[in-house]
């Protein structure tokens, strides 16, 4: 699928009024974190705002998870170093259990963002972007300082390796990031 052809799927969004640091953000196969420091020339840390382990149900099947499957459930902040300027939310479901110990450690205890830890470990890697759509901000208009009623872009993607689903992930960011810092 091409970017024109993702960028179509905003029914009801004029793609032309997106920036186009935005439209990169909706239809790379990049990593978010890499983008958004060479765009703004700042170190871009992860801020974890919540992680959990879960274990797998019917409702994750996107994962094709076993009935013993645990997951880690994680909501995590991309923000700026130097600025505290949140880029990104982001949600990720992961079936750990299938990544390597190093790499489950360190996705567990620290505060690496993903896309470091697959460039870190040599995961070798696939991307199925899944939707793109607008949404409104409602709960997340706090992380990004706006109204609730303002818009915000969002992605979900799964992610293989070694042919089998080992993520899920949604994105959401602003429209636009108007005047940098």
């Amino acid at each position: 699928m091409s970017a024109l052809d993702i960028l179509k799927k905003l029914n009801g969004f004029e793609v032309n009024s997106l920036e186009p640091l935005q439209r990169v953000l909706l239809v790379t196969d990049g990593t978010l974190t890499e983008i958004l420091e060479a765009t703004f020339l700042e170190r871009i840390e992860l801020i974890k705002v919540a992680q959990q382990v879960i274990s797998a149900t019917a409702s994750h099947a996107q994962l094709c998870p076993d009935s013993k499957d645990n997951l880690l459930e994680r909501k995590i902040l991309l923000r700026g170093a130097k600025s505290g300027r949140n880029y990104a939310y982001a949600e990720s479901l992961i079936a750990f259990e299938r990544l390597n110990p190093a790499f489950r450690d360190e996705l567990l205890n620290s505060s690496t963002p993903l896309g470091r830890l697959w460039l870190e470990h040599k995961l070798e890697s696939f991307k199925e972007l899944l939707e793109v759509r607008c949404q409104m901000a409602n709960d997340l208009c706090h992380y990004f300082k706006c109204d609730d009623v303002s818009p915000l872009l969002v992605r979900t993607y799964r992610v293989f390796s070694a042919t089998r689903p080992v993520m899920s992930i949604t994105e959401y960011f602003p429209v636009g990031y108007g005047a940098q810092s």
